[in-house]
């Protein structure tokens, strides 16, 4: 029987209306011992999802584990898009058996969640298969993500992907969000965002814009 095609997006693409988005120990010490990214690298793809949630009114979560104690602040990067906002402080590393962030995102109310953090063998894989089991939809943005190895973080996220946790990227969150340049009211905030944190992209939309005053829609 012949399919017919019409112009409208799949139900497995992001918008953001229907997720929420939880940020995990983006804290010092934890970074100390990741190697499978750049601290560089990291802190950017960071800031880009962050900003992205932010500006796109994603409900977010922003959590640390020991952050007084032992794994210190949050980056600021994370937590500047999101002025007052309270951090939720565990003990647990798995962040799925923290009452506070459970009661958090059962207020938010979503189904579809989507995780970045550190580390991802412990911090991010405790979760999100936690949160499969118990019937959300479940993405992890790899590229904000890091571990103590690149095998370390590579076997986490093949772990996930097995246990059907759908991968994805920083930049690739940012536009998906946005998914047609058409939508003028958040055109300056997705090409901001890029210029700011999205690389050689982000050099590019900055280049035609000086140079030829291009817009994408």
């Amino acid at each position: 029987m012949p399919i017919t095609a019409t112009p409208t997006p799949g139900p497995l693409l992001l918008s953001p209306t229907d997720h929420a988005l939880v940020l995990i120990d983006f804290q010092s010490q934890m970074a100390f011992a990741t190697k499978s990214i750049d601290a560089i690298e990291l802190r950017n793809n960071a800031a880009l999802i962050a900003h992205a949630a932010a500006g796109f009114k994603v409900p977010t979560v922003l959590t640390t584990v020991a952050e007084k104690s032992f794994s210190g602040p949050m980056f600021s990067e994370v937590t500047d898009p999101f002025p007052g906002q309270a951090l939720l402080d565990r003990t647990s590393m798995n962040t799925w058996e923290d009452a506070a962030v459970i009661k958090k995102l059962n207020d938010i109310g979503k189904t579809r969640l989507v995780f970045a953090g550190l580390w991802t063998s412990v911090c991010i894989v405790g979760p999100t298969l936690s949160a499969l089991a118990q019937g959300f939809d479940v993405y992890v943005i790899t590229d904000a993500c890091g571990d103590v190895s690149a095998e370390a973080h590579e076997r986490a996220v093949e772990r996930m992907v097995q246990a059907g946790v759908r991968p994805m990227t920083s930049l690739q969150y940012l536009l998906e969000l946005q998914r047609d340049w058409a939508r003028g009211e958040t055109y300056e905030l997705t090409t901001g965002i890029a210029k700011k944190f999205g690389g050689a992209y982000g050099l590019g939309v900055t280049y035609a814009k000086a140079m030829f005053g291009a817009h994408e829609g």
